[in-house]
């Protein structure tokens, strides 16, 4: 027995939690309760992070000029990502990737500035840095499941003009767009998986002892 442990409900609460998140695209528009995205942002700060450096900056997406701004942004690179992905331009060209016009909650999360002082952890793995700050997105993310509120996870933009949007500092770097809101239903399986895009490994398959897996 180890007294440590959650009990079984807690354990199979978070089990689920983990298990049913998915990257959301589409929104309702009703309004989510403040309380709810403070308590989302508190679980995001809440995560680890490599030297303790806490990289992570949200910055709340208000004016409808910048949002539409921002979904000019995307939409710019989901252009330029189907030319790059030549015989299947077309099939991403399909799928819905973003919510941005849709989701009643829009945040913009980035990596802050002067991120060279944090050396702790970080001296031969420098990508610590946003290592750090995706965890704090997954908790967020787990958090919103929790709280049933969908988020989606948006990396389509070019992170110079979308740091110029927001006006971030210098050496400040944003990775993600987060759409938030209320959902009809989440997906019974990742959107992706569902279209036909790709398929879940098996976990045996990316498993190795003592050596890189087979």
């Amino acid at each position: 027995m180890n007294d440590h442990a959650y009990s079984e409900a807690e354990k199979a609460a978070i089990y689920r939690v983990i298990r049913e998140r998915r990257d959301m695209r589409h929104f309702l528009p009703d309004s989510v309760d403040p309380d709810v995205i403070r308590r989302m942002l508190e679980a995001a700060h809440d995560a680890p992070s490599v030297g303790y450096m806490q990289p992570w900056r949200f910055v709340c997406i208000r004016d409808p000029s910048l949002r539409e701004a921002m979904a000019r942004l995307v939409d710019d690179e989901r252009q330029a990502t189907a030319q790059a992905l030549d015989e299947r331009g077309q099939a991403f060209l399909e799928l819905k990737v973003e919510g941005i016009r849709e989701c009643p909650e829009l945040w913009v999360v980035a990596l802050c500035e002067a991120r060279e002082q944090y050396v702790f952890g970080r001296r031969t793995l420098n990508e610590m840095d946003l290592a750090s700050a995706s965890c704090a997105i997954q908790n967020l993310w787990l958090a919103g499941r929790a709280e049933g509120i969908g988020v989606g996870w948006v990396s389509l933009f070019d992170p110079e003009a979308l740091k110029s949007l927001i006006n971030a500092p210098e050496g400040a770097w944003p990775i993600a767009i987060l759409c938030m809101g209320h959902v009809e239903a989440f997906y019974s399986a990742p959107m992706l998986e569902e279209k036909g895009w790709d398929q879940r490994r098996s976990l045996a398959a990316l498993m190795g002892i003592d050596g890189w897996p087979e």
